[in-house]
């Protein structure tokens, strides 16, 4: 057990982090039940959890902060902040986990994660914890899920196919290379293939190079 944990414990008493963990996880969830936002749902929450997991045992990551901080890492656009909202979301995470009693060493460690994950905020994750959230947040915007969500996206912004595939050039296939961990870097590489050959495909469709030749002209 790491000193974290019996940090924990000692001073939430009686609660574990496993009490904690599912204080968090309740609410976030409640908090996500009326938002409209559906690329940036409850469900993008999960998988970023879950990829924090994954990532975080191979590069023996702290398991406690990654789980706090992916559960938390959008909270600030659950509550309607979508500018700035990495900062946002530290901001209120913040406040949440002081209410709770978690040891000021373990929120700093789980706030500094949830400010530097966002791609846009310029933020430069300093933590291997920050690194592994950062990294993925970034995972979840790319391979077949990506795609999924950056058309979700587009209907939520009114945004045709045009722009869609702009998109793509101008961030998504941007990320293979942003990486931080060795972990990462080969998942977002299988990731990274799955969005060429949709793009290829796509082409393709758009230009009508996969139907057989007519005579017809406009």
């Amino acid at each position: 057990m790491r000193i974290i944990d019996i940090k924990l414990e000692l001073t939430i008493s009686p609660m574990n982090f496993n009490d904690i963990e599912k204080e968090v996880y309740s609410y976030v969830e409640k908090l996500y039940r009326n938002v409209k936002n559906p690329s940036h749902g409850f469900d993008h929450v999960l998988r970023v959890y879950r990829l924090c997991l994954e990532i975080g045992i191979r590069e023996k990551a702290d398991l406690n902060v990654l789980k706090i901080a992916s559960l938390l890492h959008d909270i600030g656009r659950a509550l309607g902040y979508e500018k700035n909202h990495a900062a946002k979301s530290a901001e209120i995470a913040e406040k949440y986990l002081s209410s709770l009693g978690l040891p000021l060493e373990f929120i700093e460690r789980v706030i500094e994660a949830i400010k530097a994950h966002s791609f846009s905020s310029g933020e430069i994750p300093k933590s291997l914890e920050a690194k592994v959230l950062s990294d993925a947040d970034k995972l979840d915007a790319i391979g077949a899920i990506g795609i999924a969500r950056c058309f979700m996206y587009s209907g939520e912004q009114g945004r045709g196919i045009d722009k869609s595939i702009e998109h793509f050039y101008e961030k998504l296939l941007r990320l293979k290379d942003l990486m931080y961990t060795e972990t990462a870097k080969k998942i977002a590489l299988k990731r990274h293939k799955v969005m060429l050959k949709f793009l290829e495909q796509l082409k393709k469709e758009l230009e009508l190079k996969d139907v057989n030749s007519s005579s017809w002209r406009i």
